[in-house]
């Protein structure tokens, strides 16, 4: 049996490294548009929920090891049918959705970089550049994925700290933090699960679950650690972005807001610093997922929820799975406003999390789980739902974005119907 490897440290790695990646760079001036000075507070909530799911995701963990994670405890508790094919389906979907906006975001720092008047196509030429040719780095030597990631990591938490460090030894206008500037509490709640995807990377930990030393010790560190390093650095980068800029400036500067508050206090040195911060936590995060993404599309096929195809293997990696997130997310990130692409990416993480903490409920007795706190849980993800598309349906200029979270969720229904029709 071959010895495990993975230490406390490396887990909690694991973690912030799938957290604290291209998303708070992508929607942290979204969020502010919708919040205004509640802000901190409204990341605050959202990592709240992260916290009550990742209970279930460590009692699953622990007591059900496996390679499989989300894929794995679904079928488990549901047993693999429609159902859970289709929740799967719409796991592979969110996916996509948060490629896409690490692609945006790469795309948005690294055309600020140059000239203003280049910015419109400059940035989806950045866009396809990056997945394209991550695409097929990850085609052609997935090794180098793995060897490149630590180190990409490292770098972009360094750079971060910096950001946070220089935000606030310069004076902050705290008085953009007053209840004063604060949103109405349903706008604050519903604005607080458009940036949820910013807390979905805790999950890849349930894929490392059978390969860890002393999980007893590793996997609570691991997902309550992480998810309360990662607040606590969402929390302080956007009381610098708010304390620096006014609310004016966060909605013309929204797609790369950091470096512009960069600039505040840092001058031009600050936005370099935080652009290379933007393209190396972007693209981490897309190597990362396009590496994990082929796994996932493989679990599910070996369950036989997806085409057997997808099993199959180039170079002794499960690429096909990759290939159809590059493409996918190639259309979705150049085509679609990133606001609809946030709102699809939380919607769709927040259900399949709901469903995660409803089987750890109905298998609280293998898992020695609270039942109230999975409960907690479920209920949690299913308000914040409800609030995303409250707020969703109530704004008429973002009403048409429920029709693309809807066609993603009969989407992922009717796939799986028909590959099961067609199957048998």
């Amino acid at each position: 049996m071959q010895k495990s490897k993975i230490g406390t440290f490396s887990a909690l790695s694991i973690g912030i490294g799938g957290m604290v990646g291209g998303g708070i760079f992508a929607v942290t001036g979204l969020t502010v548009e919708l919040t205004k000075g509640s802000a901190p507070l409204a990341f605050i909530i959202a990592g709240i929920v992260a916290l009550l799911t990742a209970y279930s995701y460590w009692k699953l963990s622990l007591y059900l090891p496996n390679n499989g994670g989300t894929v794995y405890f679904i079928n488990k508790a549901f047993g693999s049918g429609l159902l859970t094919g289709s929740v799967n389906n719409l796991l592979v979907l969110s996916y996509i959705i948060l490629i896409s906006i690490y692609a945006y975001a790469f795309g948005a720092y690294g055309a600020r970089l140059f000239p203003a008047e280049w910015y419109p196509w400059l940035k989806h030429l950045l866009i396809s550049f990056v997945l394209i040719s991550l695409g097929l780095i990850n085609y052609f030597s997935a090794s180098l994925v793995i060897k490149s990631e630590n180190s990409m990591n490292i770098i972009k938490m360094i750079l971060l700290i910096i950001f946070i460090i220089a935000g606030f030894i310069s004076p902050i206008n705290w008085e953009q933090m007053d209840t004063t500037n604060w949103v109405e509490p349903v706008a604050m709640v519903s604005g607080a699960f458009i940036i949820f995807l910013n807390y979905e990377g805790f999950e890849l930990i349930a894929n490392a679950s059978n390969n860890m030393k002393n999980p007893k010790k590793s996997l609570p560190i691991a997902y309550f650690g992480g998810v309360l390093i990662a607040i606590c650095l969402y929390v302080m980068i956007v009381m610098v972005v708010v304390g620096h800029l006014s609310f004016t400036e966060i909605t013309m500067n929204s797609e790369h807001v950091l470096s512009e508050a960069a600039i505040q206090f840092m001058g031009k040195s600050g936005l370099i610093i935080i652009s290379i911060a933007a393209l190396l936590a972007t693209s981490s995060a897309i190597n990362a997922t396009y590496y994990s993404s082929g796994r996932l599309t493989y679990s599910i096929a070996k369950s036989g929820e997806l085409p057997k195809i997808l099993e199959k293997s180039v170079n002794n990696q499960p690429v096909y799975g990759m290939i159809i997130f590059a493409v996918l997310s190639l259309f979705v990130a150049n085509l679609i406003p990133l606001s609809a692409i946030a709102t699809m990416g939380s919607a769709g993480f927040l259900l399949v999390f709901m469903l995660i903490n409803i089987a750890n409920l109905k298998m609280h007795k293998i898992t020695n789980s609270s039942k109230i706190i999975s409960f907690l849980a479920a209920l949690a993800c299913a308000i914040a739902f409800g609030a995303l598309i409250y707020s969703t349906m109530k704004d008429a200029e973002t009403q048409w974005e429920i029709f693309i979270l809807l066609a993603m969720i009969i989407g992922s229904v009717l796939i799986e119907f028909f590959y099961r029709k067609y199957k048998s």
